[in-house]
């Protein structure tokens, strides 16, 4: 893994010293500076931890300038393609591709676990009648370990395969059955004839007094979109997944956290602000190109949603992806002719893709423009997009957090700071102040 070194020297003392420099199999090589702090007495100072890698990871890699995604070593577009959610979970989880006999079996797992201990079907009671769908999942997720705490001992490989089957088995009912307590509807139970996606789809739009088959083009769409989010590399939520799991609590309260963190609106909240900026432009009244000119003016605040990626300084593989979905499923529901919000979304693609402005800085739409859509036009409120998320990312959070914890280097994280507060001072007495 070493194969080179960068020799460091200090001005102040002139003392010189020599770090090991780390290569993967890809991405830019690393400085082990763990011995920096003990021979010249440095922190090193990178807010947001942008150019700072915090562990070594074979779950996922990603190279923005070349806009490229895999999961495992497998290209997103070959798994986009040609496999299933449950099977990129097997992989992430794994390591490798299952066989036919394997996936199997692991089908059945997922699927036989699906049920929710009865006890907490009450937890949800607790919350008030308009509770965020995201604070429940926080909550009931959280809440978990009180209900499996058979499974809970981070040291043994069997209890972590277990609460990682029990996660993502559950985590479609513990979704669907957010969106029912939300809406005052009845919760709806799993059915194990159903597929993953489609027995999540049957629980959150399925009722009682009739029967509720899903869509098959809304089961692959939705399928494809848990694919594309299943991983993201070292992400805010994996992040705090891995942070909290490194002090040794249960995976239950890491995922609990790394739910917390995706919650926020810079992170997993993206494609629900791609479909309230088309809702405005829609009511505004205005013209698409009116609002494409305000996103070219630099003295305007405004910005279009959804175009460019923070990571991916091409284009992101995802939306590439999903954009033929996206068409797929608006010819074929007619969203596209009869929808003034789709009407708007396809004129901003175009313009996007065409426009040299838009064309010269690569702020091509993104897979959170496409999701948004997707998601919109099978009928799920926005309040639930960053919960399918959620849905789709706990592999992915799980499969790092099982990584870190048969890590021999992982370490309780512990980082440090650039203190700029008062020097030692003393204490006044409050009647000299």
């Amino acid at each position: 893994m070493t194969s080179k070194t960068v020799t460091l020297t200090d001005n102040a003392t002139g003392k010189v010293i020599e770090l090991p420099v780390h290569q993967g199999s890809h991405g830019p090589d690393c400085i082990d500076i763990r011995t920096l702090y003990k021979e010249l007495g440095y922190f090193t100072y990178d807010p947001g931890f942008m150019s700072t890698a915090s562990c070594s990871s074979a779950v996922t890699f990603i190279d923005g300038d070349e806009g490229t995604l895999l999961y495992r070593g497998y290209p997103i577009e070959q798994l986009a393609e040609q496999s299933t959610y449950l099977e990129v979970c097997y992989l992430l989880l794994n390591g490798d591709l299952p066989s036919s006999d394997e996936l199997h079996n692991f089908s059945r797992i997922i699927k036989e676990h699906s049920m929710m201990h009865e006890a907490v079907r009450g937890f949800y009671d607790g919350f008030r009648h308009d509770a965020h769908p995201m604070a429940i999942m926080v909550g009931v997720v959280g809440a978990l370990s009180a209900f499996y705490h058979d499974a809970t001992d981070v040291h043994n490989p069997v209890h972590r395969k277990i609460a990682a089957h029990r996660l993502i088995s559950k985590m479609p009912t513990i979704a669907a059955w957010s969106y029912k307590y939300a809406n005052g509807q009845p919760f709806m139970y799993p059915k194990n004839r159903l597929s993953y996606t489609g027995n999540f789809l049957a629980m959150m739009f399925g009722v009682p007094t009739s029967t509720y088959e899903p869509d098959p083009i809304f089961v692959r769409a939705l399928d494809l979109i848990l694919i594309l989010h299943a991983d993201h590399e070292q992400n805010a939520s994996t992040s705090t997944v891995r942070l909290s799991g490194s002090s040794e609590a249960n995976p239950f309260a890491a995922i609990s956290a790394g739910i917390a963190s995706l919650w926020g609106p810079l992170h997993g909240g993206a494609n629900e602000k791609v479909v309230m900026m088309l809702e405005d432009i829609v009511h505004s009244g205005k013209t698409v190109e009116e609002f494409v000119g305000r996103a070219k003016d630099k003295d305007d605040s405004f910005r279009l949603m959804g175009f460019g990626h923070r990571v991916y300084k091409n284009y992101d593989p995802r939306a590439k992806i999903i954009r033929e979905m996206t068409h797929k499923l608006l010819a074929e529901i007619g969203g596209g002719e009869h929808d003034p919000l789709f009407e708007v979304a396809l004129k901003l693609e175009k313009i996007a893709l065409e426009d040299d402005y838009f064309v010269e800085r690569k702020l091509y739409p993104n897979v959170d423009f496409y999701s948004g859509i997707i998601l919109r036009a099978m009928g799920i409120p926005l309040n639930m997009f960053t919960v399918i998320f959620a849905l789709a990312r706990t592999v992915g959070w799980i499969s790092h957090w099982n990584e870190m914890m048969q890590d021999p280097e992982s370490r309780i994280g512990r980082p440090r700071q650039l203190y700029i507060g008062s020097k030692t001072r003393n204490y006044i007495p409050i009647e000299d102040r």
